[in-house]
């Protein structure tokens, strides 16, 4: 076995890039230190998109006001939802350097499906959903096909995929081209009113802090027990309070409002159960040592073509799952869902939020990140009353940016890694 391949096989997630300069750093300085390290070496995390965050909130919040208002971050949190979703299949197959192009037509066609099943053949709601996703996932295993056994490019692959579940999508619409759910329904009070009671809300927002706190012990006690660095308590203990202080204070800001989207917590819930499975799975772990180096993740002894499959079919689930959120959100289902933007708004989403286009590198947090910075932009020129043009320009320009970040943070982690 080559020593690339035994480094594959090493369990990293338990490392951290600090471990071989930052030996015994302990306390608050201690970790600032391994941050500071981490940035210099070009590990920059979700640090770039996080201030672009900030920028982008401040400038639109001094243009108009009602940019922040309770009201309008909730209508924000209901639209990331439908195409957070679908970005968080396009995490999956970055994840392994491939792409979908097809998930805007898979969303598509999900919804057309949802319509003509639930609406024009009366299957009940929850049949109709899983029928929706099976088909997403039948054709997922088909680029998997064409891509581990013929070796045809996911580019290639997923483009005609693209062209031929449009075409799709316009046989189940028919001639009448769209289906309209009932309004008063469940599924479409999902969509667009349903929110989490006050006090669910305010305890769901005490979880990430408990899970960071248990994790962090966990994880600080097996590091000492090999002689590794590992935070002090003190600092894991501010760490939590923060995160749980800040989740508390936008929640109770959100009621104000109408409240916490049911439908974001889903989006939140599939996104928490993404991260569990890459980071602390062997699956996930295999995601990254096939993205990483195909070949040596190969002679360490993983299935690669059974890693793709699974990127491929995971994408194309939850791209289905993401059209029928779509159709919940507009209580119809039409030709134009799925076109239009919705395959840059997803892939643009994965990207700037961090996942990187070489493969690899990423998490599903990286997702709801740049789907809430891809909706500020589109909310904040709605509110200015500005083109649409100016909401694509600005996406690009940001995504562009972003991709440039990481070629740089890229090639600074492999001269760092060099020295």
């Amino acid at each position: 076995m080559t020593t690339e391949a035994k480094n594959v096989l090493q369990p990293q997630p338990l490392l951290d890039r600090s471990d071989v300069r930052v030996k015994h750093a302990e306390g608050l300085g201690g970790t600032v230190s391994a941050f500071v390290e981490r940035v210099r070496s070009g590990d920059l995390g979700s640090l770039p998109v996080i201030v672009g965050l900030v920028i982008i909130w401040t400038v639109f919040t001094s243009l108009n006001p009602v940019f922040l208002s309770a009201d309008n971050l909730v209508n924000l949190l209901f639209d990331c939802s439908t195409t957070g979703v679908i970005a968080l299949g396009i995490v999956c197959v970055l994840m392994v350097g491939q792409i979908d192009l097809s998930v805007g037509s898979m969303s598509g066609f999900a919804s057309a499906l949802l319509g003509m099943l639930w609406v024009n053949q009366g299957w009940p709601l929850l049949v109709a959903i899983v029928v929706a996703l099976l088909v997403g996932g039948l054709i997922g295993a088909v680029y998997a096909l064409l891509f581990n056994r013929l070796g045809m490019p996911s580019f290639v692959a997923t483009l005609a995929g693209l062209l031929a579940i449009l075409g799709l999508q316009l046989y189940v619409l028919g001639n009448s081209g769209s289906i309209n759910l009932p309004y008063g329904s469940t599924m479409v009070d999902f969509g667009q009113m349903l929110v989490m009671p006050a006090i669910v809300s305010h305890l769901l927002a005490l979880a990430p802090g408990a899970v960071i706190l248990l994790t962090g012990l966990r994880t600080r006690t097996r590091r000492q027990a090999v002689n590794l660095s590992a935070p002090s308590v003190a600092s894991l203990l501010v760490r939590v309070v923060a995160i749980t202080v800040l989740l508390e204070v936008v929640v109770a800001y959100l009621n104000h409002g109408r409240g916490v989207p049911l439908m974001f917590g889903l989006f939140l819930a599939l996104a928490v159960a993404m991260d569990y499975a890459l980071k602390r799975t062997r699956w996930g772990r295999s995601m990254n040592a096939v993205g990483g180096n195909r070949e040596a993740a190969r002679r360490a002894g993983i299935n690669v073509n059974m890693i793709f499959t699974s990127a491929f079919v995971l994408c194309a689930s939850l791209a289905s799952l993401g059209g029928v959120l779509t159709a919940a959100r507009l209580a119809s289902a039409s030709q134009q869902a799925g076109t239009g933007d919705v395959n840059l708004n997803a892939i643009a989403a994965a990207v700037i939020g961090g996942t990187s286009l070489f493969g690899g590198r990423g998490s599903a947090y990286s997702a709801v990140l740049g789907i809430i910075v891809i909706q500020s932009i589109a909310s904040g020129l709605t509110l200015l009353n500005l083109s649409s043009s100016l909401r694509f320009m600005i996406t690009g320009a940001v995504l562009a940016i972003a991709v440039i970040v990481d070629s740089i943070a890229r090639q600074s982690r492999v001269s760092h890694g060099r020295s």
